[in-house]
């Protein structure tokens, strides 16, 4: 690649969000809710607007280009030097424009959805989310790896402020804190891949890394698969997927930006960002593929089990996130970031409809407590289903023609057990549809199950603008896309993005689709998926609605199918498994340390030498009792053993 002079300035992509946080957080009790309600959105909305003229920078650019801004050398260790600089390629600008363009609308929306707030706790959401803006920013704009790490230490800390952001609530704080935890244990692995890719190769710059890759001695597989483990952590993918659901706990533009647009895509981008490294780990590859397709065949079950809205869209993301890992795993890189942008649309616009749900129904979470609030709430309704329909696939809205893409990828690739991969990624996409019809149907129709839904009522202003644009781009963004298949040269993202991999060697696995034969095959895969999506939606909305009293009868007479939907409800009892055999085994152990080392040997060693101390004082007190005769006879004392020590040569 090369590197092209620019006038676009990289630094305020970064700097916008960190100065709102500064100056929210230390001045925004007293510039007043007002000041902070300008200054909370506009941090993201001026990084949006450089971030665009950078997108601009590279398309009026040659191809293949990298614009780059060097900072300030951090470390200079002789072989190791690590300097702090922005990269901007084709892959950076558009994460940087879906964090940047997707977090100002929801900054927007929190305006009116955190509105009930005191001023100081209003002022502290807003400063956290500009410091996440911030540190995703800076894991999307790194030019290596440590800079990198800090980006994804940094949506971690705040992920973990966010999610425990009313901390007085202890379901909240202990959210919070496993989430913090989980991934710790990811990003232990993800500093192991550093130190192996250092010893490979002698470099942790993203660029020589992607050219000079190769996998002697298989240093290159365990590496990529050390970070892929950070990235299950980041991205709740099998088997570090459990502080997801509950991070739910935080408030609900959190969850749509943190946790569906931007942070858990973070493992993603990753493995974007490192393409030609991976390329020459295939092993890895396959790994990935088939992590993430258990991970989303897996989801899709919970989800269906779900009472809670926001539970059916956590366990969701963990599911489409799933699919993008396959997407990577069978080297369809720009069909998963495809996904990935499509996703950020559509979740963003289903999670804030669910806020304007449970802000309408003053808290209300339960769906079976819902029902007919496309009646009391009708745009509300409207931009949901737009989203919902995006999501499972339904032609032609965005989520239908990146999901498309991706099982197309996974019928051309050359991942081990392809034909088995294929019949879980399809199954995956069918369990999105019956999950999301059953959502809607107990969210929106039928008749109202609670006094809360019979009074709903819609947002209004900042909500209502921020859920209907995001309802446009989940609807319409499927046309940043479009496959060769429909229109000749018109993905125009995958176009794109394709130079960036290009260059290690390594393109999507579908690149191939410009044969007639390949074009005709995913034709004929578009018109499956997409009668697949219909089918499968109108068979949930049947199942809850015409069927449901029998299907429930059904549930209720067979001890299989009603265990089935008890173990889906409880997660299939991962996080019992995991208090079994890792929570309570280090709590016990731990507390077994604190008797023997803290208690049996720190603290009798101090209690002891105080003890000795305290014995010492008692014998020696009589000394100073204050009487002049005492004193006066241990004058003597002293006297004569002094007499008597220097008269001790007298006598030899």
């Amino acid at each position: 690649m090369t590197h092209y002079p620019i006038e676009a300035q990289l630094h305020w992509i970064v700097l916008a969000p960190l100065l709102g946080f500064a100056l929210i957080g230390l001045a925004g009790a007293r510039l007043g809710r007002g000041a902070v309600s300008l200054l909370g959105p506009a941090a993201p909305g001026v990084a949006f607007v450089y971030a665009l003229d950078a997108l601009q920078a590279l398309r009026g650019a040659p191809e293949a280009t990298v614009l780059a801004e060097p900072l300030w050398s951090w470390l200079d260790l002789g072989a190791l030097s690590v300097s702090v600089g922005l990269r901007v390629d084709a892959l950076a600008a558009t994460l940087a424009l879906v964090v940047t363009g997707v977090g100002f609308l929801i900054h927007v929306y929190s305006v009116g959805y955190m509105g009930h707030e005191p001023d100081g706790s209003y002022a502290r959401y807003f400063a956290f989310l500009n410091l996440f803006t911030f540190a995703m920013l800076v894991l999307v704009l790194a030019d290596n790896l440590v800079v990198f790490f800090v980006g994804w230490e940094g949506v971690g800390l705040c992920s973990y402020l966010l999610i425990g952001f009313w901390y007085r609530d202890l379901a909240n704080s202990d959210a919070g804190r496993k989430a913090f935890v989980v991934n710790r244990v990811g990003d232990l692995a993800f500093v192991l891949g550093m130190f192996v890719a250092w010893r490979a190769f002698g470099t942790l710059d993203f660029a020589r890394l992607n050219q000079e890759a190769h996998d002697d001695g298989g240093l290159a597989t365990l590496c990529t698969l050390l970070f892929f483990i950070g990235a299950t952590g980041k991205s709740a993918q099998l088997p570090l997927h459990v502080w997801l659901p509950d991070a739910m706990a935080g408030p609900t533009p959190v969850s749509a930006l943190i946790h569906a647009a931007t942070m858990v895509t973070a493992g993603v981008y990753m493995i974007g960002r490192l393409g030609g490294l991976y390329a020459v780990a295939p092993a890895t590859l396959a790994v990935v593929a088939w992590v993430g397709c258990l991970t989303a065949l897996y989801a899709g079950w919970v989800a269906l089990a779900q009472r809670d809205i926001k539970k059916v869209l956590a366990w969701s993301t963990i599911s489409q996130l799933g699919t993008m890992f396959v997407a990577m795993g069978v080297g369809a890189y720009a069909s998963g970031l495809f996904h990935l942008v499509t996703h950020a649309f559509f979740k963003a616009t289903l999670f804030l409809g669910a806020g304007a749900v449970i802000h309408g129904l003053a808290g209300e979470q339960d769906l079976g407590r819902m029902g007919g609030l496309a009646r009391r709430m009708p745009v509300t309704a409207l931009c949901t289903l737009l989203g919902a329909l995006a999501l499972a696939g339904v032609p032609p809205l965005s989520g239908f023609f990146s999901k498309d893409a991706i099982l197309f990828a996974v019928g051309v690739s050359s991942v081990p057990g392809r034909s088995a991969l294929c019949l879980l990624a399809w199954s995956a996409a069918a369990l999105t549809g019956l999950y999301v019809a059953r959502m809607m149907t107990l969210a929106f129709l039928g008749a109202p199950r609670s006094a809360a839904a019979a009074h709903a009522h819609e947002p209004r202003g900042t909500m209502a603008f921020a859920l209907l644009v995001l309802a446009a781009l989940a609807a319409a963004g499927g046309a940043l896309g479009l496959p060769e298949a429909v229109a000749h040269g018109a993905d125009r993202l995958g176009a794109f993005l394709a130079p960036g991999w290009a260059g290690a060697g390594h393109g999507p696995a579908a690149g191939a689709g410009g044969h007639a034969g390949l074009l005709e095959a995913e034709r004929a895969l578009m018109l499956r998926s997409g009668l697949l999506g219909v089918s499968v939606l109108a068979v949930g909305v049947l199942a809850c609605t015409a069927w449901g009293g029998a299907l429930e009868a059904l549930f209720e007479a067979d001890p299989g199918l009603a265990a089935l939907r008890r173990a889906a409800l409880g997660r299939f009892y991962v996080d019992e498994v995991y208090g079994a055999a890792v929570v309570r085994p280090l709590v016990a152990g731990s507390r077994l340390l604190w008797r023997v080392v803290d208690v049996g040997l720190v603290d009798a060693v101090v209690n002891g030498l105080a003890r000795l101390v305290g014995l010492a004082a008692v014998a020696l007190r009589p000394l100073q009792g204050g009487l002049l005769r005492g004193y006066a006879a241990l004058l003597a004392a002293a006297t004569v053993l002094l007499v008597v020590w220097a008269a001790r040569g007298w006598f030899r």
